[in-house]
């Protein structure tokens, strides 16, 4: 019999053996649905290296496509095509469907996603060496107009 790695909507994981017909069973720890999630066993070695990535993975620019290399994007175009049967065969794979609204400056490390939490904002203004913000150009003061003081 397998062992079945499940997760539920609240985020408790379990493990189950069980036959692969039978039906999951709810969360032991809250009673919610389950659903399987893939085992990192199942995931790594020579399987892992033929597993087309998923779309997070691809490049999301188009410096990234080689400013829109033909035979790249064709490429790219097919192993999306292998990712989304894939995904479709095997529906624990597919992770995040959510749109990406952002992926780039403050969001390059995780992106924002249609219905995430917009984080606070930081400081984008430059600092000088002395500690004087300079985001802006300031309108004379040394005796020459249109030239900054500092």
């Amino acid at each position: 019999m397998p062992i079945y790695q499940l997760r539920c909507g609240q985020g408790h994981e379990a493990e189950v053996v069980q036959s692969f017909t039978a039906p999951l069973p709810p969360c032991p720890s809250c009673g919610s649905p389950t659903r399987k999630i893939p085992a990192p066993f199942g995931i790594a070695g020579l399987a892992a290296r033929r597993l087309p990535p998923p779309a997070e993975a691809m490049p999301q620019t188009w410096r990234g496509t080689y400013e829109g290399n033909r035979d790249y994007l064709r490429e790219l175009r097919r192993t999306a095509e292998r990712r989304q049967a894939l995904e479709e065969r095997h529906p624990e794979l597919a992770g995040d469907r959510r749109p990406v609204l952002a992926h780039e400056g403050r969001f390059a490390a995780t992106p924002l996603r249609a219905g995430d939490p917009l984080p606070p904002a930081t400081d984008t203004a430059r600092t000088d060496t002395r500690g004087g913000h300079h985001a802006h150009r300031h309108g004379g003061g040394n005796g020459r107009a249109g030239t900054p003081p500092c």
